[in-house]
């Protein structure tokens, strides 16, 4: 049987966003009305944690009740032909939901909670967090968030998987947020990058065909232009 391709995918905002998931940031800079500094810094929560709390469950709930998209299950779908690994800015479960093996989240998860003294240790949530949110030995929990100003603790994984990939797909990402959007740059060159998103597209690399739609219709035309390629070099 032939070897299945290596793909790594990497998603943005924009693949959760056909499942009514709000990029949250807005063109004024606010995220649902609250100022970055206010809700999404280490600071932020040493100043204010219930103010943290609340808008983080606020968007667990929303995430919650949303469903994978045909994006989603167009990648699921892909896996019978692929070897797909998928790197992700999204702090949502929906590729997990849909039923993605592999997913690597940069940007952690916004269903579990990690304790503040040991990052390491990281538990699931089922319901909201608060003041009151502890572990049995009274560490205090936190949303297991990259804030901004925090290192990303994933990024050396991601890039190790992109070099190893034959092919990459970005979906819904605007490739702005660093060190993430970086991650283009470190699929060796000469191997095909599509990018499906429906704005426009500065010069990402050299070398990159863009699909200019939304995940749900460009994932399916974004995988046949790579098998195409791929295939016709034998």
């Amino acid at each position: 049987m032939r070897a299945k391709k290596k793909l790594v995918v990497f998603t943005g905002a924009g693949m959760s966003a056909e499942s009514g998931i709000p990029t949250f940031r807005g063109s004024d800079g606010l995220w649902e009305g609250h100022r970055v500094e206010d809700v999404a810094t280490p600071e932020a929560f040493e100043r204010n944690p219930e103010l943290v709390y609340e808008f983080y469950n606020e968007r667990r709930r929303n995430i919650f009740q949303a469903e994978p998209n045909a994006g989603h299950l167009a990648l699921v779908a892909a896996e019978r032909d692929w070897d797909i690994e998928v790197i992700t800015q999204n702090v949502d479960n929906l590729h997990e939901r849909a039923g993605s093996k592999r997913v690597l989240h940069l940007h952690g998860r916004i269903d579990q909670a990690r304790s503040m003294e040991g990052p390491e240790l990281i538990v699931d949530l089922e319901g909201d967090l608060n003041m009151g949110s502890l572990l049995p030995d009274g560490r205090r929990l936190r949303p297991h968030i990259v804030w901004f100003g925090e290192l990303v603790p994933a990024i050396t994984e991601a890039q190790k998987i992109v070099r190893g990939a034959e092919a990459m797909l970005v979906v819904g990402s605007s490739l702005q947020v660093y060190p993430a959007a970086g991650l283009v740059y470190e699929l060796p060159m000469g191997r095909p990058l599509v990018l499906v998103d429906p704005g426009k597209v500065g010069n990402v690399r050299v070398g990159f065909h863009h699909v200019q739609k939304g995940g749900s219709e460009g994932i399916p035309e974004g995988l046949e232009y790579l098998r195409g390629i791929l295939e016709g070099a034998g």
